[in-house]
């Protein structure tokens, strides 16, 4: 794909800049710096929620003129903001909470400004997904982000199971009405062996990691009210072959490492189908994975 080219015409350069600003997940401390300077000085802040974002702009004493953009704005809105950049107005970009566009609307916008020549510039700062991903213990070289799960059953379930073989890192975000349905589902998709991390409340004050796999999660979930409150990331552990390995019964594990101490992996899995009734083929695999 072709970079985006500038052009010198004196249109273009009297052209506003959109700036897409990141804001706080829940701690208002993680605002930077550079956000406040930028929301304070751009012309207009157009907001996913005006009122919810007006007691953020309050709080940091930004008294920039905010203007409603949403996933039910429509053209009209997108328009507006479109015309306000030709006219050499300067519009922030904001959504409820972290870095616009991700789960959030704003993609066409972006789209259009860049098209229409304008320059568009981000404000980084917070993300829920990353900020899960980073103290998940998951691995995170590779992840795959999936956003919110269909609200219907039988949509979400096809989602999930086109994932089941999935091998990066899967991240969703969930919401209090849908976790317990989403676990189930998943633990049906993914098997409720898989390993699972909660991330609820990011820096907020009740913040919580929740560890383990789908059965031992949803149950954990179920259990405590609690638990089930406010937002959440999910993020699931990629498929592994090595993970499906069946697990033994404390006895069979014993006699297993007993016959691996003098055998090779192939003898001991031979010998252990004998004495314990159990597959070679199982066997074999549970020692590998050893």
């Amino acid at each position: 794909m072709m970079p985006d080219l500038p052009d010198n015409s004196d249109d273009t350069r009297s052209r506003g800049k959109l700036y897409i600003v990141a804001t706080p997940i829940g701690n208002l401390g993680d605002m930077t710096q550079r956000a406040k300077d930028t929301l304070a000085e751009v012309d207009y802040i157009a907001a996913e929620d005006t009122r919810h974002s007006g007691r953020l702009m309050r709080h940091f004493n930004i008294a920039t003129p905010l203007i409603a953009y949403h996933e039910h704005s429509g053209l009209k809105r997108q328009h507006k903001i479109l015309d306000l950049l030709s006219q050499g107005k300067s519009v922030a970009l904001i959504s409820d909470a972290g870095t616009p566009l991700i789960s959030d609307p704003g993609y066409q916008l972006v789209k259009e400004a860049r098209e229409s020549f304008s320059e568009v510039t981000p404000i980084p700062g917070a993300s829920a997904l990353i900020t899960a991903l980073s103290s998940a213990g998951l691995p995170s070289d590779r992840f795959v982000f999936e956003g919110f799960l269909p609200a219907k059953s039988g949509a979400r379930q096809s989602q999930l199971e086109a994932l089941a073989k999935e091998t990066r890192t899967l991240i969703f975000y969930e919401s209090t009405h849908r976790i317990l349905d989403s676990l189930m589902a998943m633990a049906q998709s993914f098997g409720e062996q898989r390993e699972v991390v909660i991330a609820r409340e990011l820096t907020k004050t009740y913040e919580t990691f929740l560890r383990g796999n789908l059965k031992q999660i949803r149950a954990y979930v179920e259990k405590n009210q609690e638990q089930q409150k406010g937002e959440f990331v999910v993020l699931v552990k990629g498929y592994d072959d090595g993970d499906q390995v069946k697990k033994l019964d404390g006895e069979a594990e014993d006699i297993m490492k007993i016959l691996l101490a003098e055998l090779s992996v192939k003898q001991a899995a031979a010998i252990g189908a004998k004495l314990t009734g159990i597959k070679k083929r199982d066997l074999y695999q549970w020692a590998l994975k050893q």
